[in-house]
C-alpha cells in the first residue's frame, strides 16, 4: 500500500500512552487476537494449521507486531490478546492449550507465544502508535491434563495445594452456587476451581495483577469466567489492576448480566450478542426482540457504554457459519460497532471466516493473506472511521445512550449522539435479495432539520433533508445506511467526494481520530 508522506508523518508522530481509565475506554475500538492463530513470527501465510486438531499453530507476539498496520488500518485503537501465562503442556482429546486458558504457572510466560522481550516489544509497538493493549486473564481456575479427581496440585505455581480449590464437581449452570463453586471443563482436561472467596487467593491475584500491568504497560483487561469467581473478588481485583476490566458473563439475561457492573466496570454484552444474531442471521430474524432488548439493557445496566459490544468471539460459532449473505453481515457488524459500548471485532470477521463452533471458529488468519481490500475489511474501516469522527467532534457521543427511533418487521433505525452530531443508522435483515424502496424518516425521530445535508457513509452519498424535515432513505440490496451531518465531515477526508479533501493544516490528534488508522484514508475515503 503506497504511503502519502503528509499523512504518514502526522500519524506516526506519537508519544507514549499511559494506562486508560474506564471512561477513556469508552472511545476505544478493539480487535480481538487469538494469539496462536493470528500471525507467525516468520510471516508465513501457508504454514499448516488444521483447526480441528486443536494444537499450537505458531502464532506469536512478534507476529502480531508484524501485522499492526493491518489492524490499525481498520481503525482499531486497541487489541485484546490471549492469556499470556504458561499453560499445561501436552495433547488430549480436548487438544493443546493454544488458546491460553489452562494455566499452570502464572509467574512464567507462555513460551509458545514468545519471550518477555517480545511481549514488552508488542506493548511498546502499540503505544508507539497511540494504540492500547488489553490482556485476557484467567483467575477462576488452573488447568490440569487429567480427570478432576486425579489432579496433582503440586504442579501449579502458585496455588500448589488442594486447600486453594473447591472440591471437584462439574458446573450445573442452572444452579448459581454450582457456577461459583464447581469446575468448568471436563474430565479430559480438568480446570481446578480456585476459592476466590478466600483472602489468601485474592491477595495473590491482587499482587500478581498489579505487577503484571506495571511490567507490560497493560491498558485494560478482559477477565475470563467472571461469573464463576466470587463476586466480592471482582472489585478489589480491578482496583489492584488500576485499569479497566471487562468481564466475561456468558448469559443472555440482562437481569443476570447487568448487576455485575456493581463489581466490575464492564462486562461483555452477551444479551445483545444473542439479539443481534437472532435479528440478522436470517431474513426472518426478530427485529422486535432486538428493539425490546436494547431498551431493556439501557434501563437495567449501570452504563451500557462500558459494555463490550460484539457479535463473534472465540467461544461462539461465526456469523458466516450460519449465513453467507454479505448484506446481513454488514448490518450485524455495523450494529455492533455503532451500538453503545466498546466495539470488539474478533479476528477473521473482516475476512468473512465461516468456522462453526469451537474449535472451528479459530482458523488461522494467515490463510486469508491479510487482504486489506476484502469487502468486510473496508466496511469495518469505514465504520470505525465514522465512529472515531463522531467522538472527535463531540466527546459526549460515547456517553449518549443509543436508542431505536423506528422499527418494523425488517428494519431497526438507531440514533446515537446529540443533535448536530448524531449518527442515524438504518439496519435491515432483508438480505442481499432485498429490493429497492424508500424509507421516510421524520425530523421528530432523526433530529435532522429541513434543508440539512447529511452524508450516507456506506455509499458516500449526500442527502438533503426535505422542507418538511423528512429524510427519504433509499434502501436497496439489504444494505444498511449510516447518516452523519455533512457539516461535521467537511475537510475530514471521509467521503471526500462529497465532503472535500483533508485540510493540510490539521492537528495531529484530530487527523488521527478522523482517520482512525495510519492508512485508512486510502481504503475507504471515496
Amino acid at each position: 500500500m503506497k504511503l502519502t508522506s503528509p499523512l504518514w508523518a502526522l500519524t506516526c508522530l506519537t508519544t507514549s500512552v499511559s494506562a486508560l481509565s474506564a471512561a477513556q475506554w469508552r472511545s476505544q475500538s478493539v480487535y480481538q487476537v487469538l494469539t496462536d492463530r493470528f500471525s507467525r513470527t516468520d510471516n508465513s501465510t501457508t504454514a499448516t494449521c488444521n483447526t480441528g486438531d486443536g494444537i499450537y499453530c505458531g502464532g506469536s507476539w512478534r507476529g502480531i507486531i508484524n501485522k499492526l498496520d493491518y489492524i490499525q488500518n481498520m481503525g482499531f485503537t486497541a487489541i485484546w490478546i490471549s492469556p499470556i501465562v504458561k499453560n499445561l503442556e501436552g495433547n488430549s482429546a480436548d487438544g493443546e492449550s493454544y488458546h491460553g486458558y489452562w494455566a499452570q504457572d502464572i509467574y512464567s510466560l507462555n513460551s509458545h507465544f514468545g519471550t518477555e522481550a517480545d511481549l514488552l516489544d508488542l506493548s511498546a509497538a502499540l503505544h508507539g502508535r497511540g494504540m492500547h493493549l488489553m490482556v485476557d486473564v484467567v483467575t477462576n481456575h488452573m488447568g490440569y491434563l487429567g480427570c478432576g479427581t486425579c489432579v496433582d496440585y503440586s504442579v501449579f505455581n502458585p496455588f500448589n495445594s488442594k486447600s486453594y480449590y473447591h472440591d471437584f464437581c462439574l458446573i450445573n449452570y442452572n444452579d448459581v452456587n454450582s457456577i461459583k463453586t464447581c469446575w468448568e471443563g471436563d474430565n479430559t482436561v480438568s480446570l481446578p476451581d480456585l476459592r476466590t472467596e478466600d483472602s489468601d487467593v485474592l491477595d495473590v491475584w491482587k499482587a500478581w495483577i498489579t505487577d503484571l500491568v506495571a511490567k507490560y504497560s497493560i491498558d485494560g483487561l478482559r477477565l475470563d469466567s467472571a461469573q464463576q469467581v466470587d463476586n466480592a473478588f471482582l472489585s478489589p481485583f480491578e482496583t489492584a489492576a488500576g485499569v479497566y476490566v471487562v468481564g466475561e458473563v456468558f448469559n443472555g439475561d440482562p437481569n443476570y448480566v447487568c448487576p455485575y457492573q456493581n463489581d466490575v466496570s464492564g462486562v461483555l454484552n452477551y444479551p445483545a450478542y444473542f439479539w443481534i444474531r437472532q435479528a440478522f442471521e436470517s431474513t426472518s430474524g426478530s427485529i422486535s426482540t432486538l428493539v425490546n432488548g436494547i431498551n431493556t439493557m439501557k434501563s437495567t445496566c449501570a452504563d451500557t457504554n462500558l459494555l463490550g459490544s460484539f457479535m463473534e468471539n472465540h467461544d461462539v460459532a461465526r456469523f458466516a457459519s450460519v449465513t453467507s449473505d454479505f448484506s446481513l453481515a454488514k448490518n450485524a457488524i455495523a450494529f455492533t460497532i455503532l451500538a453503545d459500548g466498546i466495539p470488539i471485532i474478533y479476528e477473521g470477521q473482516e475476512q468473512h471466516y465461516t468456522g462453526g463452533d469451537v474449535p472451528y471458529n479459530r482458523d488461522a488468519i494467515w490463510y486469508s493473506g491479510y487482504s486489506t481490500t476484502s469487502t468486510l475489511y473496508t466496511w469495518i474501516a469505514s465504520l470505525n472511521q465514522i465512529r472515531n469522527q463522531a467522538i472527535y467532534k463531540d466527546s459526549t457521543y460515547v456517553t449518549y445512550k443509543a436508542y431505536p427511533i423506528y422499527s418494523d418487521s425488517s428494519t431497526i433505525v438507531m440514533r446515537k449522539g446529540f443533535t448536530g452530531y448524531q449518527i442515524i443508522s438504518v439496519f435491515t435483515n432483508l438480505g442481499a435479495g432485498g429490493g429497492s424502496y424508500t424509507l421516510n424518516l421524520a425530523a421528530s425521530v432523526t433530529g435532522f432539520t429541513a434543508g440539512q445535508v447529511v452524508v450516507e457513509i456506506g455509499g458516500c452519498t449526500g442527502y438533503t433533508v426535505d422542507g418538511g424535515g423528512n429524510l427519504a432513505v433509499q434502501m436497496a440490496g439489504g444494505l444498511p445506511r449510516i447518516f452523519y451531518p455533512k457539516a461535521q465531515l467537511v475537510g475530514s477526508g471521509i467521503c471526500k467526494s462529497v465532503t472535500g479533501v483533508v485540510g493540510l493544516i490539521e492537528s495531529q490528534v484530530g487527523l488521527k481520530r478522523r482517520l482512525g488508522g495510519i492508512f485508512a484514508s486510502s481504503l475507504v475515503l471515496h
